[in-house]
């Protein structure tokens, strides 16, 4: 499935819909697999640990780790792929990984600082995000913490890995992987489950984590794209990266602090709050996970093509395709999560230390989690373009908006609604982001507005 720059301009936008629709299908039968094997995780940490303390402890440890995580792998993902391809078609394969061998070490360094960071600071951090638990309680995320923060680096690591096998139309691998995690943790709780506890998830969780790293590691030095970290200066496609990759930093740290919200104003509320909105978000993050990773990893290669060729016109024609495809595959799917909440909980997850109540409160929660799906996948599926475009800037002042709205929001509806009502306001923030990202890539992709950076050509997009 590969494609030189000839070949790409002789390509219509039809052609390129079917490689991406290809494309999609690929990462989306591959990552249906995955979420399958996470969601039979979740059925047996649910047994186990039901609303538990235990649980609620785990998640706030975890809170941390995934979202640095997120924050520097996910960035670079959208900084690096741009460039990637902008460099591979105008400068050579050898180019390209000369810049990848600087992003990976750079990448590396600030993880490798980070989880040094965080480790040293975890006493005063977690006293704010865990403000509603006991001593002892605190004491066990702290424990939890410090075993999960290898997380950082191999997570990071796997998520850059992963950005450049989606740059070489590789997808069936990154979007299967993730299920080895899963099988990892749910065999840690059977094997040592009754010796250590939570913390047998936590090993297994670092355990599946470093196993899935060494694959891709694997993958990508079988193919010949892996030269390892290595530093080569800030030249300037290396410049191109680092500003994008500041812009969308800043708005990944805004965004992903809206989790970080959420999480700690749940803990605020009674105990098995936190581990209520993790289930309920559960199954809601499967689907719109599934569709946005077959979307957005499939897209992002093919946006960044067309906009490397001032391919406008295709550009906007893939765009229109699968918005309305995005629309019609999710709307059904969110109408039967809140018709058939209540079932769809109790069947996956009342059995053992899941009680009737924790079913009740965890439907409710899902069902508000639900409204987001259309608007979750339809703003992945933009920021994919704005990427494309390298203005990223738009996503950090959108990611400002969203955190603003998210906290007023929690305030105001977790009073009426408890932990549903954090669940509301996120599908009410995602609704506001898919509305503003609209706005923006309709006027970029219509040639009205030109990017720092040479972000759309200096002609502009051609009607």
């Amino acid at each position: 499935m590969k494609l030189s720059v000839a070949e790409y301009r002789a390509d219509t936008p039809l052609s390129t819909n079917r490689k991406i629709f290809r494309a999609a299908v690929v990462v989306g039968t591959f990552t249906v697999v995955a979420k399958v094997g996470a969601t039979a995780k979740e059925l047996v940490v649910a047994r186990w640990f039901g609303r538990g303390d235990v649980l609620d402890a785990f998640l706030i440890a975890f809170l941390l780790p995934s979202f640095f995580v997120n924050l520097v792998a996910g960035s670079f993902h959208l900084a690096l792929i741009p460039t990637f391809i902008q460099v591979r078609e105008r400068e050579g394969r050898e180019a390209a990984q000369r810049l990848f061998s600087s992003v990976t070490a750079l990448s590396l360094g600030i993880l490798v600082g980070l989880s040094i960071l965080l480790g040293l600071t975890a006493p005063y951090y977690l006293r704010l995000l865990g403000s509603g638990f006991s001593p002892a309680k605190l004491a066990l995320t702290r424990d939890l913490t410090y075993l999960l923060l290898p997380i950082i680096v191999l997570g990071g690591l796997e998520g850059i890995l992963v950005a450049i096998l989606n740059a070489e139309e590789r997808f069936a691998l990154p979007a299967f992987l993730p299920v080895v995690s899963s099988l990892l943790a749910v065999l840690s709780l059977f094997a040592a489950g009754k010796s250590l506890g939570i913390f047998a998830l936590a090993l297994g969780t670092v355990v599946g984590q470093a196993v899935e790293t060494v694959v891709l590691l694997w993958a990508l030095r079988r193919k010949g794209g892996w030269l390892g970290p290595r530093w080569t200066g800030m030249d300037p496609n290396m410049r191109q990266v680092a500003g994008q990759y500041a812009a969308l930093v800043a708005g990944s740290l805004l965004m992903g602090s809206t989790t970080l919200v959420d999480q700690s104003m749940a803990a605020m509320l009674d105990p098995g709050s936190v581990a209520a909105l993790n289930y309920a978000n559960k199954l809601v993050s499967a689907i719109s996970g599934t569709a946005t990773l077959a979307l957005s990893s499939a897209a992002l290669p093919y946006f960044s093509q067309m906009v490397a060729n001032q391919d406008w016109k295709g550009c906007r024609h893939t765009l229109k395709t699968y918005f309305l495809f995005s629309v019609a595959a999710t709307v059904p799917v969110t109408l039967g999560l809140l018709l058939w909440s209540h079932p769809l909980i109790k069947i996956l997850f009342q059995r053992g230390a899941f009680t009737e109540r924790d079913t009740n409160v965890v439907s409710a929660t899902q069902a508000m989690f639900a409204i987001q799906i259309p608007f979750y996948v339809l703003g992945i599926l933009l920021t994919r373009v704005i990427a494309s475009l390298k203005r990223n800037d738009l996503l950090m002042c959108g990611a400002l908006i969203n955190l603003t709205l998210d906290i007023i929001l929690n305030l105001v509806l977790m009073k009426f609604f408890g932990v549903a009502g954090i669940a509301l306001s996120t599908s009410l923030v995602y609704i506001g982001a898919s509305c503003y990202l609209t706005l923006w890539v309709l006027r970029l992709t219509g040639g009205k507005q030109l990017g720092p950076m040479g972000s759309v050509p200096s002609g502009g997009a051609q009607r």
